[in-house]
């Protein structure tokens, strides 16, 4: 006869079941070329950004169990918008996820970056309902002197409350040595936020994150 699990691990498995099936209401919201364009509404929301080809439409893809949820174009520095997709249940939205464009490829016109940094500063400084970013790294290019001005911008913020995590995208690509060293360089450099390794292919991390995207846009409402 199987031993029940402790009662502390199924109401775990309870938490990260229910935050799961929660990304997975994710649906598209609008698109918005300029900060003005943006909709204001009350609901959290987490934004998700990184540099041009870090995985950040993929990871957005495999949290929401959503193949072409977020466009994930093979020509990195293509999507120039910010895209919003609203989560919740029964169609009522409780959270909204942005995807901000990607940053640092050199195939993209400098006027374009210069733009886009500002717009991204600009969202990530004044957005009112702003809760959470999620900054997404290749840890075998580490963390880009790109990702650090992202960094020096929010840091004061972070320090004021807004939760903030690094993800280690690809980790699948490092050994467990490289990927041990990659997540401890990631915790110091997160500035007081935290730190995780995440691969897409293998779904690592995809429950951790899930949880924690839910605890940070419900507070005081646990995961049945």
């Amino acid at each position: 006869m199987a031993t029940p699990l402790p009662v502390v691990d199924a109401a775990h498995a309870d938490r990260v079941k229910q935050a799961v099936g929660w990304l997975h209401t994710a649906r598209f919201m609008t698109t918005a070329a300029q900060l003005h364009h943006l909709p204001a509404y009350q609901q959290p929301e987490i934004a998700f950004v990184g540099r041009s080809n870090a995985g950040k439409s993929t990871c957005i893809n495999v949290l929401t169990q959503q193949r072409q949820l977020a466009y994930a174009s093979k020509t990195p520095g293509r999507t120039q918008h910010i895209n919003l997709f609203a989560l919740g249940r029964q169609n009522q939205t409780d959270a909204v996820l942005a995807d901000l464009p990607g940053y640092g490829y050199a195939a993209v016109p400098k006027a374009d970056k210069v733009r886009w940094q500002r717009v991204m500063a600009n969202y990530l400084m004044t957005r009112d309902n702003l809760k959470g970013v999620v900054l997404l790294c290749d840890p075998r290019l580490g963390v880009t002197e790109l990702d650090e001005i992202l960094l020096e911008v929010i840091r004061p913020k972070v320090e004021e409350g807004l939760k903030f995590m690094m993800l280690l995208t690809k980790s699948d690509k490092l050994n467990r040595t490289e990927g041990d060293k990659a997540l401890s360089i990631a915790k110091l450099q997160s500035g007081g936020g935290e730190a995780h390794l995440f691969s897409a292919l293998k779904k690592k991390g995809v429950e951790e994150v899930s949880l924690k995207l839910w605890d940070w846009t419900h507070p005081d409402t646990p995961a049945a």
